[in-house]
């Protein structure tokens, strides 16, 4: 049997860097640091639940408006407490 599994992913690790790069210029300590920004992306994918799919279609296709909207919900609660995390942390490393 020959099985490729190469096209399943999360759907929130697009949806997630995308909405991580349009939130960054609010954040100009963190904007222009890559390193943050994956950092970021990091933490707000860790406060997510995984939704793996084969192609966006299936994701789409499968969810009722209302879940569509509670995930949107989610993901930018999940951005926006990331980059407050990020921010605090980098601001208690500089202190030292």
């Amino acid at each position: 049997m020959n099985v490729d599994f190469t096209s399943i992913r999360n759907y929130h690790e697009r949806a997630v860097c995308e909405a991580v790069l349009a939130t960054a210029p609010s954040y100009p300590g963190i904007a222009d640091n890559g390193e943050l920004l994956a950092d970021v992306a990091c933490v707000a994918l860790n406060r997510l639940h995984p939704r793996y799919i084969r192609h966006e279609v299936d994701f789409a296709f499968y969810l009722s408006e209302r879940e569509r909207s509670e995930t949107e919900r989610q993901l930018n609660e999940a951005v926006d407490f990331a980059f407050g995390f990020v921010q605090a942390r980098a601001a208690m490393r500089a202190r030292r």
